[in-house]
């Protein structure tokens, strides 16, 4: 399994970005993918996941109703499309994929990780 994520960068406070994550290597029906983040010297934490297998999107409390995770299962894609964005987000973010019989909420259930991507928020 391979994921490839893209989309970071430098961003004021209240701006929005998009982060990608394509997923290559496995048939895609048979993996959940999400977000995760990481902050230098704090755990990795979760951010959101698309659950296939129950149709549903699962998020952190801490960027509910300011970023919205989507797949285009087409293009074995899955999207993070980040608004609002506060300080607080700034980290590293990774994608993740994890077996679709789980919802993907802990760094311990993934079994694949993509290269992280930087995001930085200015205040």
């Amino acid at each position: 399994v391979q994921l490839q994520a893209s989309g970071g960068g430098l961003v004021q406070a209240g701006d929005s970005l998009r982060l990608s994550c394509v997923f290559s290597g496995r048939p895609f029906t048979q993996y959940t993918l999400g977000w995760f983040r990481q902050v230098s010297g704090k755990e990795r934490e979760f951010v959101a996941t698309v659950s296939r297998r129950l149709g549903t999107t699962y998020y952190a409390d801490s960027v509910k109703g300011r970023f919205t995770a989507s797949v285009d299962y087409a293009a074995n894609t899955i999207y993070l499309h980040m608004n609002d964005l506060k300080a607080d987000d700034t980290a590293v973010y990774y994608c993740a994929a994890a077996s679709n019989a789980v919802i993907l909420t802990h760094p311990a259930q993934v079994i694949a990780w993509g290269k992280g991507t930087q995001v930085t928020v200015s205040s």
